[in-house]
């Protein structure tokens, strides 16, 4: 485990298209995105009618728009960029799981699946709702939410469980609780085929890989089945129908969708936990396709377990005594995000050790000594060999600086040009105090009445453009920016806590006593000087002094 991101009490994570972005839903309602390569705060989503906890966020496919649910039924579309509420809507039942259509940029369209419930095919735009079937008949006829008065036993009902998209949406997968898989086309809302999983066990996750190759289920029999798809990635509808339309062979509608069933997805392996038996959660693949993880549903332990395409079991990761409630695995790099039911999200990383060591570029890092044979013509120079080499260089070629190659893991058959990858810096501008520009206002308009005689002056003063009345306009001007100057000096300076305040208390007494006691000594010393002066005064006004006597006391 590397790290691990704080952010209130998040309780969803999820990756954008090429994972330098990651969406964590709050138990506030707020949303959050971090920039995953600086770990910090890029954007956070607010919206004062959602106060209640995240369940999912989802992505849109070049991460221009963000759809979160929540648990007061709502489904709020934000846009990334600008942090503002696009649309919001409200149904019957908590959305658990919640996906956009991936064939546009800006999708409008997304699938529901609600908690107990069928799922929904919402449009944003006009505000249309659709009811995917959820089970089928032995006629081959759908059935929606309420399956269960079309059945003459008391078996109990059937309900969606899960459900996603194909790559390019042109099919729905849609599991119930029966252990059935339903491929359901997205635009005629027609059950094409039924897969059905060993045990008849409920379905809880429905996920497919990044290249659209391989399909993922997690069953409640503790048991996590991939199939592999036989599928075109692109235009998977038509193919599906023309299957269909060349399976007339089978007696009934219900088996000749099993039987297209089977000719969609094969089963490739199966991967469970034979010691512990335990139940998994949020299981995913790779960013390659090549692995799977998978969570452990013990609500006392954060555990791991990654297994590779032949279903061994490659690592075991243990993390801190808190229950995992979800997961989300880097698309390009070896990285995993899980949540802890306390709020963190914590990351996953391979150690990496760095080698620092100067070696030419032919030379190899040993881990050990080993016995070198040098051959025989290894050090001679060949001037041949280097005549050669640099006739296979053109130095006249031209270079190609503009065209970009396209890296094979996020190229896609329709690549969108206008792809959000990084948001841009908001910078935050400084509060402005209006209620302390009020009061130094106020205090040059006492100090200064001679110079500012009209009442507008407050707001010259507010916006640096008042002009004084007296004789030097450059004195005048100079005063307010000096004033300017110390308030805004003033404002940056620290606060002080309450020791510091006793202690320029305690300095003002100290300066106050000794300044009386200064002044106290001034004033005696001049009544000294006072006194005899008027006794001189009066010693030359007595009449028994002489002339003489007179001039040196006036001297």
């Amino acid at each position: 485990m590397g790290n691990y991101l704080l952010h209130g009490n998040m309780k969803c994570v999820s990756f954008n298209r090429r994972g330098t972005l990651l969406a964590a839903g709050c138990s506030d309602g707020s949303c959050v995105i971090w920039d995953f390569e600086t770990r910090g705060v890029a954007r956070e989503f607010r919206d004062k009618d959602l106060n209640a906890p995240i369940t999912c966020v989802c992505w849109s496919k070049y991460g221009h728009r963000l759809l979160a649910s929540a648990a007061d039924k709502s489904l709020t579309l934000w846009d990334v960029v600008s942090g503002v509420t696009i649309a919001r809507l409200n149904l019957h039942q908590t959305t658990l799981v919640a996906r956009f259509h991936p064939s546009s940029p800006r999708p409008s369209i997304c699938l529901a699946c609600p908690l107990s419930s069928a799922p929904l095919l919402l449009d944003f735009n006009t505000g249309s709702t659709t009811v995917l079937p959820v089970s089928v008949t032995e006629d081959g006829n759908p059935l929606g939410p309420n399956p269960q008065n079309h059945f003459s036993d008391s078996s109990p009902p059937v309900t969606s469980t899960a459900a996603t998209f194909d790559r390019h949406g042109d099919l729905i997968y849609v599991g119930n609780s029966k252990g059935d898989i339903l491929i359901v086309d997205s635009k005629s809302i027609q059950v094409y085929a039924v897969i059905s999983t060993r045990g008849g066990s409920m379905v809880k996750n429905i996920v497919f890989s990044r290249d659209g190759q391989y399909l993922l289920t997690n069953s409640n029999d503790r048991v996590i089945r991939v199939y592999k798809t036989s599928l075109p990635v692109k235009g998977s509808g038509k193919e599906i129908r023309n299957i269909t339309s060349n399976n007339d062979d089978c007696e009934s509608q219900y088996g000749k969708l099993q039987t297209n069933g089977r000719s969609c997805l094969a089963l490739s392996f199966e991967v469970s936990d034979a010691t512990a038996k335990m139940q998994w959660k949020t299981p995913c693949f790779s960013g390659n396709g090549e692995l799977i993880v998978a969570g452990s549903a013990n609500k006392r332990e954060h555990k791991l377990q990654i297994w590779d395409q032949s279903g061994h079991v490659l690592k075991i990761l243990e993390g801190p005594k808190e229950a995992l409630i979800d997961l989300a695995w880097h698309p390009a790099k070896p990285i995993i995000a899980t949540v802890s039911i306390t709020g963190v999200v914590y990351i996953w990383a391979k150690v990496q050790v760095q080698n620092w060591a100067p070696f030419a570029p032919k030379f190899v890092e040993l881990e050990e000594n080993e016995e070198y044979v040098e051959q025989e013509d290894e050090f001679d120079l060949n001037g041949k060999e280097e005549k050669d080499e640099k006739l296979l260089f053109d130095e006249n070629a031209e270079v190609d600086v503009e065209t970009c190659e396209k890296n094979e893991m996020f190229s896609d058959l329709d690549d969108f040009d206008d792809e959000s990858v990084h948001l841009p810096a908001i910078p935050s501008p400084d509060a402005f105090d209006e209620q302390l520009v009020k009061c130094i206002g106020t205090s040059w308009k006492l100090e200064n009445s001679n110079h500012y005689g009209s009442p507008s002056s407050m707001d010259a003063v507010k916006n640096n453009q008042a002009t004084p009345s007296s004789s030097s306009p450059v004195e005048g001007n100079n005063s307010i920016c000096d004033d300017l100057g110390e308030w805004v000096n003033s404002k940056r300076k620290r606060r002080l806590t309450a020791k510091g305040l006793e202690m320029q208390q305690d300095l003002k007494d100290k300066k106050a006593s000794t300044r009386k006691r200064s002044n106290g000594k001034s004033r005696k010393s001049n009544n000294g000087k006072q006194m005899g002066l008027s006794n001189r005064m009066c010693s030359t006004n007595d009449p028994g002094t002489t002339e003489n006597e007179k001039v040196k006391i006036g001297n």
